[in-house]
C-alpha cells in the first residue's frame, strides 16, 4: 500500500490515499484497513499522526496514532520463530505453532480479537497442564504457557486493550464496535477543510435541535464539567450523487475571478457565487434528470468557496454567543451556549482553513493582520447574522492564528427581553426608560461577557423614533441596519481601533467631535476605552449634546468606572461629573461554579457636590441594588423617597411633575408595568415576537401617543387611563 510521510512542525504525518481501496477506508470499521495501516507504520517507523484520504478524509490524532504504533511494535514481538515455541523433538505442540503464527497475523487487523483468543488459549493450556500425565510433555507445555503469559503481558500493556478491557464480557471475535468506542478520527469531506468528530461521545443526551440543514446534539459526558456540542452539518450527510456534484462544482468555481467591486463588498461576491452555483445545479438537474436540493447545495458551495466555512454553520445557531479557536489548531473549537454555557465541540479547524479566514477578514476590513500588526478587530456579516471577530497571529500569538468570535443577536435586545431572562426587573426597566426620555448621560459598565453591548442596544430601543441617533464604534457591533429598517433616523460612524491604528481611519475622539457637527442627536458610543473619553466628556460638560448620551465601559462598580475614566483615560475629575447614571451588569455564578447568569447588579446616580473622591464624599448614590438571595433588583430608599437628584432634575423640566414626586413615581411604575404586561402576554400566548425590537418600538410609541392624548383630554396624565388604553391597543394588535 502506497503512503507518504509528511513533516508538519515536529510531527510525522502518515498519509495514505485509499480512494481506490477494495475495503472501507476506516480503521475502526475494517480489518483490512487496519492491517494496511499497521504495515505502513512498520515501514515508516516513526509516525505521530495518521491521515486516510478517500471520499472523506479521516485524521487520527497523536493519542490514537500512538495506540496503533504500539500495536505495530507488539506484532513484531509476537512474530517469533517456531523453534522458540517448542523444541523440535517435542511430541506435542504443532498446533501451538499455528496459533502463534495466526496471533501474529491477527494482531495487525484485530488486536482485541487476538487478545481474547490469546486469553482463551492460555486458560485452556493451563487446564491441560494440570491434566498432563507425561512429565516431559508437561515441561514442554509449561514452556508454551510461559510464552503465552509473556504475550498476554505485551497485549495488556497496549493502551487500546487497557481502554476496552472492561467491555470484553460477551465479546465476539470480529465485532468492531469496541474499535468505534476508542478510535474516533476527525472526519471531513474531501471538498471541505474542516475536521469533525462524527461519532457521538459516550454520555447523556440532554438536548437536540436543528439549525436549517444542520443537526445539533448536546451531550453531558461522565467526568466532564463542560457539555459536548456535537454538530452535524449538511456537507457530512450528502448522498454519493450530491457529493460528486459538490466536489466538481467547487473545483469549477475556484477559477472564478471576482471583479474589483465584488472584493470590496463581501455580500456582492457571495450573491454572485450563489447565483452562478444555482444555475450550475439546475444544469445538473437537466443533464442527469434528477431532483436536487438546490438551496442546500448552493449554500454549502458558497460558504466553502467565498465564505467562512464551518464558522458560518456555527454562527447560524442563535444559541451560540461566543466561539473560541485557539492556536495551535490541535484543540477543538470551544463555544459559549445560551442554554448550557461553556461547551467543547466536535469541530477541529485546519491551518489552511484558518489562513483562508484571515485572508478574507483582511480583505473585507481593509485592516492588516501580520507579525507587525498581530491583532485584527473586525466584523463579519452574512444574511441576518452579524459577529465581531478578534483575530491574533504571530508575534502576539506564539502558536499562530487564533480567533475569538462574539455572535450578535439577529435583532436588537429589548428591556422586555431582559425582564423575561431575569437580567433586570420591570421596575428597573421602567426607571431606565424614564432616564432615556429624560435625556440623561448613561454608562453601561461591567466585565467582559456581562451583556454591556446588549443592554446598550435595549436602551437605544427606548429612544423615540422622532430623535436622530449617531453611533460611534471602532468595530461595528450595534445593529444599526435593523434600526434603519425600524424607521429610525440613525447614522453610524466607524472610527480607528485603539489597539492597532489604521492611518486611513479617523480617530475615535475626532469621530465624536464630528458627531457634534451633525446636528442635535442622541449619541451612542459603542465602547469608551481610549482618548475619545476626553472628547465625550468635554461635549457632555459644555452641554453640546441636548439628547441622551450612552455608551459601554469596562468596570465592575461605579468607582471602578471612575477609576478607569479619570486615572486610566485621563478625563479630569470635574468632567466626570457629567456622568449622570452608571448601570453595572455582571455575571452571577452558581455556588458550584458551573452556571452563570447575566444580571444588572446596580443602577447608580453620580452626584455633583464632591470635589476630590466621589466614593469618600458620597458622590455615588445607589438607586437600585441587586439582592443575591432573591436574585432581584430592589429600589433603595433614596429612589423611593424622592431623593434622587437625577430623577428630580428630569421632573423639574416637566410642568406636570414639578413638586409632584407621586406623579413622577407613577410614571416610572407605569413604564415598568407596561413592559411587565408585554412579557406576560408574550409568555401566555407563546408569541415571542411581542418582545422583539420591532414590536417593542411600536409599543413605546403608542405609550407616548396615548400619554399625550390622555393629558390633553383629562388635563393630566392619568396612569390608569393610559394603561387601560395601551392594554386595549395591545390586545387588538395580538
Amino acid at each position: 500500500m502506497n503512503f507518504k510521510l509528511k513533516r508538519s512542525g515536529n510531527s510525522n504525518m502518515l498519509e495514505m490515499n485509499l480512494t481506490k481501496a477494495a475495503f472501507p477506508p476506516v480503521i475502526e470499521e475494517s480489518e483490512a484497513c487496519m492491517e494496511q495501516v499497521i504495515l505502513a507504520i512498520k515501514k515508516a517507523r516513526k509516525v505521530d499522526k495518521i491521515t486516510l484520504i478517500a471520499r472523506k478524509i479521516r485524521e487520527y490524532d497523536p493519542e490514537q496514532t500512538e495506540m496503533l504504533v504500539q500495536i505495530a511494535k507488539a506484532s513484531d514481538l509476537i512474530n517469533i520463530s517456531k523453534e522458540k515455541i517448542k523444541p523440535i523433538d517435542a511430541e506435542i505442540g504443532n498446533d501451538w505453532i499455528d496459533f502463534v503464527k495466526a496471533l501474529a497475523r491477527t494482531i495487525s487487523k484485530d488486536p482485541i480479537g487476538a487478545y481474547v483468543e490469546l486469553k482463551r488459549e492460555k486458560r485452556w493450556q493451563e487446564i491441560e497442564y494440570e491434566r498432563e500425565e507425561s512429565e516431559r510433555n508437561a515441561k514442554f507445555r509449561l514452556h508454551y504457557i510461559k510464552l503465552l503469559r509473556k504475550f498476554t503481558e505485551i497485549f495488556e500493556n497496549l493502551t487500546l486493550i487497557d481502554k476496552v478491557k472492561g467491555h470484553l464480557e460477551g465479546y465476539k471475535v470480529g465485532d468492531r464496535s469496541l474499535y468505534r468506542r476508542v478510535l474516533r478520527p476527525a472526519v471531513r469531506p474531501n471538498f471541505t477543510l474542516t475536521k469533525l468528530m462524527a461519532q457521538y461521545p459516550r454520555g447523556e443526551e440532554i438536548d437536540s435541535y436543528k439549525i436549517g440543514d444542520s443537526e445539533v446534539t448536546l451531550i453531558k459526558r461522565p467526568g466532564h464539567v463542560r457539555i459536548f456540542y456535537h454538530l452535524l452539518p449538511p456537507e457530512f450527510k450528502l448522498s454519493e450523487v450530491e457529493y460528486n456534484i459538490v466536489e466538481r462544482l467547487k473545483e469549477s468555481l475556484m477559477i472564478y475571478k471576482p471583479k474589483g467591486e465584488e472584493l470590496i463588498d463581501p455580500k456582492t461576491i457571495r450573491d454572485s457565487v450563489r447565483n452562478i452555483t444555482e444555475d450550475m445545479l439546475r444544469e445538473e438537474e437537466k443533464k442527469k434528470r434528477i431532483k436536487l436540493n438546490i438551496s442546500k447545495l448552493a449554500g454549502i458551495i458558497t460558504r466553502e468557496t467565498v465564505g467562512f466555512g464551518i464558522l458560518e454553520v456555527l454562527l447560524a445557531d442563535p444559541k451560540i454567543q461566543d466561539i473560541a479557536i485557539n492556536g495551535p489548531l490541535t484543540n477543538p473549537i470551544f463555544i459559549y451556549h445560551a442554554d448550557v454555557e461553556d461547551c467543547e465541540s466536535n469541530i477541529y479547524p485546519t491551518v489552511e482553513e484558518t489562513q483562508a479566514w484571515a485572508a478574507r477578514l483582511r480583505l473585507q476590513s481593509g485592516r492588516p493582520l501580520d507579525e507587525s500588526n498581530p491583532v485584527l478587530d473586525t466584523q463579519i456579516e452574512f444574511g441576518n447574522i452579524r459577529a465581531r471577530v478578534a483575530a491574533i497571529t504571530r508575534s502576539l500569538s506564539p502558536y499562530g492564528l487564533s480567533f475569538s468570535v462574539r455572535r450578535h443577536r439577529d435583532k436588537p435586545w429589548t428591556l422586555p427581553l431582559f425582564i423575561k431572562h431575569g437580567m433586570l426587573t420591570p421596575m428597573a426597566a421602567g426607571l431606565l426608560s424614564f432616564f432615556i426620555d429624560g435625556a440623561r448621560t448613561m454608562l453601561v459598565a461591567g466585565t467582559r461577557g456581562a451583556g454591556k453591548t446588549s443592554l446598550l442596544q435595549s436602551l437605544m430601543v427606548e429612544i423615540m423614533r422622532r430623535y436622530r441617533i449617531i453611533t460611534v464604534e471602532d468595530t461595528l457591533e450595534l445593529p444599526v441596519k435593523h434600526f434603519m429598517k425600524m424607521g429610525y433616523n440613525i447614522q453610524s460612524l466607524k472610527v480607528r481601533s485603539p489597539i492597532i491604528p489604521v492611518a486611513s481611519e479617523i480617530s475615535a475622539e475626532n469621530g465624536i467631535r464630528t458627531s457634534l457637527r451633525l446636528g442635535d442627536s442622541a449619541l451612542i458610543v459603542g465602547e469608551v476605552r481610549s482618548k475619545e473619553a476626553l472628547a465625550l466628556y468635554e461635549a457632555m460638560r459644555v452641554g453640546a449634546l441636548a439628547n441622551v448620551v450612552a455608551g459601554t465601559i469596562h468596570g465592575d462598580s461605579p468607582y471602578g468606572v471612575y477609576d478607569r475614566v479619570v486615572n486610566d483615560l485621563g478625563v479630569p475629575k470635574t468632567s466626570f461629573k457629567a456622568s449622570d447614571i452608571i448601570i453595572v451588569a455582571n455575571p452571577i455564578r452558581s455556588a458550584d461554579g458551573l452556571q452563570r447568569y447575566r444580571r444588572v447588579i446596580g443602577i447608580t446616580e453620580v452626584r455633583k457636590h464632591w470635589e476630590d473622591d466621589p466614593l469618600r464624599e458620597k458622590g455615588f448614590v445607589d438607586l437600585m441594588k441587586y439582592d443575591a438571595k432573591s436574585d432581584s433588583l430592589f429600589p433603595t430608599s433614596v429612589l423611593m423617597d424622592g431623593e434622587s437628584e437625577i430623577v428630580n432634575a428630569i421632573a423639574s423640566r416637566v410642568r406636570d411633575w414639578v413638586g409632584n414626586f407621586d406623579a413622577v413615581w407613577e410614571n416610572i411604575e407605569l413604564r415598568g408595568k407596561l413592559k411587565k404586561r408585554l412579557v406576560g402576554v408574550a409568555n401566555a400566548s407563546g408569541n415571542a415576537h411581542l418582545l422583539e425590537a420591532d414590536f417593542v418600538v411600536d409599543a413605546n410609541d403608542m405609550f407616548h401617543i396615548l400619554e399625550g392624548q390622555v393629558r390633553e383630554e383629562l388635563g393630566y396624565a392619568d396612569t390608569s387611563e393610559i394603561y387601560n388604553r395601551w392594554d386595549k391597543w395591545l390586545r387588538t394588535r395580538i
